[in-house]
């Protein structure tokens, strides 16, 4: 039993947790520094390899993995180890351009902001007769006005010149790319047609950052991964070559769906060989989580743990529940933080309750992530995850589960289960796949004589 002072520490203390455990990437030092753990290291070597080395005309990266499996994080990082040797943009395509409005155009178009953007924040001097020719052309695309930002260019310095009314400006054409559909639409028609001119110009803002700073330009480009698989196969499948003429090395993230499409492969792989995969971790070798007595892979869990205890401190769980919210994550990072944010949920519910109702008389209970708190968890994920399934799923994901592979590939549904986390893949010597634990109970309640 606890006081009431010490229940409200506690609330405090499960206020903190939850907000630590929201689904964001590690963007920011101060993020990195609160809670970056070292997770990855091979796929950021394998990343650095395939940039460091690559030549003109091969320096197009396609980077994949389950959604949730830490790619974001892993990419800011690794620009950040890079920045010295190249002039690094990264953005979220989430952030710029409404998510099932994303196409081809769009992407490149604001591939030509962020340029832009970046040589303004890093002060690169770009003759002002250019720059204002550069402006004018963004002002045209998006019926902005850019008379103020041409006027201050005329007068002002290269380097100090007009920035106020510039980052405005960039401001106002990122705020209508994301909100403004006609404007969108108007752009996409226009450069459908004309994509050489969109791609030249692209090429023009690039030639003049390089002649200023003589650095290899980088753009990474995040969340594709997190566009519905029709609408990525339609963007890269019908649009391959736009996407692969900009003069310079570019990271599009894709999901891990994606490249079981043999025709989505086959297209990528005719414009690069430079595919590279981030995987979620395997805490027990191909079927032996089902021994019951099966021990997971120390190494794997220790570092999910650590994870974990820079967001949910020790002493908010009881002992033997840490391990267990782990191993229900199936090593999906995404999975492990929504997990245990859902349970500091259940307990701050708790707690407010008991503080309400409070007797003067009787002592608060000491509320922990109990067994109980994560039972609830999970009941909630099972019926998120229940939702959606009908007969002729089930038999799908038990086939999965008895066969560790899918009887074909290229099944849409398949793939929809694998861009869902439904099913996750596993690689060591072989590709194989097993469900997500809490769809393995989920599947265990329909089929009771699962063997």
């Amino acid at each position: 039993m606890a006081s009431a002072e010490h229940s409200k520490e506690r609330l405090v203390a499960f206020q903190q947790a939850y907000q630590n455990l929201q689904l964001l990437p590690l963007l920011t030092q101060e993020e990195l520094d609160k809670f970056w753990v070292e997770y990855g290291t091979a796929v950021l070597e394998r990343l650095e390899q395939s940039v460091l080395d690559s030549t003109p005309g091969n320096d197009k990266i396609i980077f994949t993995g389950h959604r949730g499996c830490g790619k974001s994080t892993l990419l800011a990082e690794f620009c950040r180890q890079i920045e010295g040797e190249y002039f690094v943009v990264m953005f979220s395509i989430a952030e710029l351009i409404e998510m099932s409005d994303v196409n081809h155009v769009n992407i490149l178009f604001a591939i030509a902001v962020q340029l832009m953007e970046a040589a303004e924040n890093q002060k690169v001097k770009i003759k002002p007769s250019i720059k204002k020719a550069f402006y004018r052309w963004f002002g045209e695309q998006t019926r902005l006005e850019t008379s103020t930002i041409e006027a201050d260019l005329e007068v002002k310095s290269e380097v100090g010149g007009g920035l106020d009314a510039i980052f405005k400006f960039l401001f106002q054409i990122k705020s209508i790319l994301k909100a403004n559909a006609v404007i969108r639409d108007e752009i996409k028609t226009k450069f459908e047609r004309q994509i050489s001119d969109l791609i030249d110009r692209i090429n023009e803002i690039a030639a003049a950052i390089r002649a200023d700073i003589n650095k290899p330009i980088l753009v990474v480009i995040d969340d594709l991964d997190k566009l519905d698989l029709e609408l990525v196969e339609k963007i890269y499948c019908n649009n391959i070559n736009p996407l692969f003429q900009p003069e310079f090395g570019i990271i599009y993230t894709i999901p891990i769906a994606a490249i079981r499409n043999l025709t989505f492969l086959n297209v990528i792989k005719g414009k690069t060989n430079k595919i590279e995969l981030m995987r979620v971790a395997k805490f027990f070798p191909k079927r032996a989580n089902r021994d019951p007595d099966a021990k997971p892979v120390e190494s794997e869990v220790a570092v999910f743990q650590e994870i974990l205890r820079k967001r949910l401190p020790p002493e908010l769980m009881e002992p033997e529940i840490e391990q267990q919210i782990i191993l229900n994550s199936g090593g999906v990072l995404r999975e492990l933080m929504r997990l245990a944010s859902l349970c500091c949920s259940k307990c701050l519910v708790q707690i407010r309750r008991a503080i309400r109702k409070q007797d003067p008389e009787t002592p608060l209970p000491d509320i922990k992530i109990n067994a109980d708190v994560l039972a609830l968890a999970v009941a909630d994920l099972r019926i998120d995850f229940a939702t959606p399934l009908g007969r002729l799923d089930y038999d799908l994901l038990k086939r999965v589960y008895q066969d560790n592979e899918p009887q074909n590939a290229e099944d849409q549904r398949f793939l929809d289960f694998l861009h869902g986390l439904y099913i996750l893949e596993y690689r060591n010597a072989q590709l194989w796949y097993d469900l997500h634990p809490i769809v393995t109970d989920l599947l265990k309640e329909q089929v009771p004589d699962l063997a």
